[in-house]
């Protein structure tokens, strides 16, 4: 009889050891945990000033790899958002803010210097540099978050690493998550567990549908 059970267990890693259960299964969870399961990422920056020695498209890139604490429940993919607008709304973008400069000595800008409209939406590391400014230098900018999978960009993606090891007995698996903090690893498998099963659904309905010819 399959069952699950968790074998370790921390802020940003999980274990979870699958007994009976065929591997493809699992494994179908490792990838779908890399590829479609939707976290939050910078993904449009305007900047309106940047006296600073990095390009604006660098600046960017660098936005865009930050990860962002992801709320599932609040927010949706922007092309299942009723608003059907490029530009967003409340339900599918988030707008983080940034306005700083130096004044007699380097400082280098991080992303505490982040400031998010949304309270849960935010950086999930204080200290991940983005531009060091020297004396006199400023930047200035508005970065819109999406939510969006890794199989679009890896930026999207919610796991460090997504692995699938041999368990002690044939048909005994063990999935390894590890994530960016994003999601927490609990969030990440239930919710690869989540479309897995919407998938099968969406199959066995399409088998069901099928007719068969006439002999």
């Amino acid at each position: 009889m399959s069952s699950i059970n968790i074998l370790e267990r921390d802020n940003n890693h999980i274990a979870v050891e699958f007994i009976d259960t065929p591997r493809q299964y699992v494994n179908a969870l490792r990838r779908l945990s890399l590829s479609q399961v939707p976290t939050f990422a910078v993904d449009d920056v305007v900047i309106l000033e940047n006296s600073s020695v990095m390009h604006d498209e660098a600046i960017a890139h660098r936005l865009g790899l930050i990860p962002l604490r992801t709320d599932l429940e609040r927010f949706v993919m922007p092309h299942l958002c009723d608003c059907k607008s490029t530009l967003g709304c409340s339900k599918c973008k988030v707008l983080l803010v940034l306005d700083a400069e130096s004044q007699d000595k380097t400082k280098v800008i991080t992303s505490a210097d982040l400031v998010s409209e949304d309270d849960v939406v935010r950086p999930v590391n204080s200290e991940i540099p983005i531009v060091a400014l020297a004396p006199g230098q400023k930047i200035k900018f508005e970065a819109y978050a999406r939510l969006g999978t890794g199989k679009s960009h890896a930026k999207w993606q919610p796991t460090s690493v997504a692995v699938v090891k041999d368990g002690k007995g044939e048909d005994d698996s063990i999935l390894v998550i590890e994530s960016n903090g994003a999601l927490t690893p609990e969030e990440i498998v239930l919710e690869a567990a989540k479309i897995l099963g919407s998938k099968i659904k969406e199959l066995d309905g399409a088998i069901q549908s099928l007719s068969l010819p006439n002999v």
